[in-house]
């Protein structure tokens, strides 16, 4: 599954769904949002572009790294300290595989998909500029 929505999920029934025959690792990254002077966290994303771009680094991760499963699911909204913003489950046959496709799936997430985070802080308001960002981070 590879999706971009308002709706948290269980992470144990994907975790479950991953595995199949010949599965020998199965990596979860579950980002979520901290309590670092954060009231709660707005996500915004140009959900067609995006989602096009987090089906492309998944099927490169597949290849690269020869895994069997990649789901990745970004969530948007407002959400509040401790929801699950981004839930990436790789599986693969050895866990070596599943790590790094793990990792170069984040890397390339924060890299290139236009998805951008606006903080609201206790102290004001701030856009989170991503690698893939620009401009002033007041705004998408």
């Amino acid at each position: 599954m590879i999706t971009i929505q308002k709706e948290d999920v269980d992470i144990g029934k994907m975790i479950n769904d991953a595995k199949q025959r010949g599965t020998g690792a199965i990596v979860v990254f579950d980002g979520i949002v901290r309590d670092d002077d954060i009231r709660e966290m707005e996500l915004e994303a140009y959900e067609e572009v995006a989602t096009k771009e987090l089906e492309r680094i998944a099927t490169e991760a597949k290849k690269q790294f020869d895994l069997f499963s990649v789901d990745i699911i970004h969530r948007i909204g407002r959400l509040a300290v401790g929801e699950n913003i981004l839930i990436i489950i790789v599986g693969a046959g050895h866990r070596k595989e599943a790590y790094e496709g793990s990792r170069f799936i984040i890397e390339n997430i924060k890299k290139g998909v236009p998805i951008w985070k606006k903080e609201l802080r206790r102290n004001g308001d701030r856009w989170v500029q991503g690698e893939h960002q620009h401009g002033s981070g007041k705004s998408p």
